[in-house]
């Protein structure tokens, strides 16, 4: 099993944690989709998949049958799956559009174009949204905070930041079989308490499969409550991709 098929099964360990901490997406981002047909890959707890319900038809595709059961009862107008998207059985009727948020990464990166493509109508669109953490917030404790991760995380890089936003890569898989893609970004802050954030940490892959997780949460609580007088603000930039299918007549570039 490779480091990505093991961390993306971390997610179900504790999927009301997930649902309680995980951050939302952007409201004006779904105003650059449309359906009525719609897939999305990977819900999760249904973060996206509620205001994706109001743009058409959702069958969403979740690995986790805990993650599932709890998008289930947060977005009950869609059809959720459990199952794996790299080797789901695709349906014969295409969807008008595919979306993937905060997922994608996870797919197999050797078929998940094809897939996506395959599983599109002839000038559908996939729809690829991430979650990057970017400079700003309490930009102090995100300095401080390299402390704890270097003492107990020893994959972390020293004096890691915090990058800018326009520093974050406009990335998109290259494939013949989309057309050049469309990038729209939107940054935002939350703040949080020392519990909120501690919750959200543990949503985190890497910080679910960390040996000394109990240590790091430990020491990062201890920095906000006694720097921070229990409250940090993280900033956020979320991305969305779009991408049309090619159709017969277009014209790689």
């Amino acid at each position: 099993m490779t480091d990505r098929e093991r961390l993306r099964t971390t997610f179900g360990e504790d999927a009301a944690r997930y649902r309680r901490a995980r951050p939302t997406y952007p409201p004006e981002l779904f105003t650059q989709l449309s359906g009525p047909r719609i897939l999305e890959i990977g819900p999760g707890t249904g973060q996206a998949t509620l205001p994706l319900t109001a743009l058409g038809e959702v069958t969403a595709v979740e690995l986790s049958p805990e993650l599932a059961a709890v998008a289930r009862r947060h977005a009950p107008e869609a059809q959720v799956i459990v199952a794996n998207f790299d080797t789901w059985p695709l349906p014969s009727e295409p969807f008008d559009l595919v979306v993937s948020a905060t997922a994608f990464h996870w797919l197999d990166p050797r078929t998940r174009m094809d897939r996506c493509a395959a599983a599109l109508q002839p000038g559908g669109t996939l729809a690829v949204i991430s979650t990057h953490h970017i400079a700003g917030g309490t930009a102090q404790f995100f300095a401080d905070v390299q402390d704890c991760y270097e003492r107990w995380d020893p994959a972390t890089p020293p004096n890691l930041r915090q990058p800018q936003a326009d520093d974050i890569p406009r990335e998109f898989d290259e494939s013949e079989l989309f057309e050049a893609p469309e990038f729209f970004r939107y940054e935002w802050e939350q703040a949080y308490d020392t519990e909120a954030y501690a919750d959200l940490l543990l949503t985190y892959s890497n910080h679910i499969a960390l040996p000394a997780r109990d240590e790091l949460i430990a020491d990062i609580r201890q920095l906000i409550d006694t720097r921070y007088d229990g409250r940090v603000t993280k900033r956020y930039m979320t991305q969305l991709a779009v991408a049309r299918v090619r159709t017969a007549g277009s014209a790689a570039s």
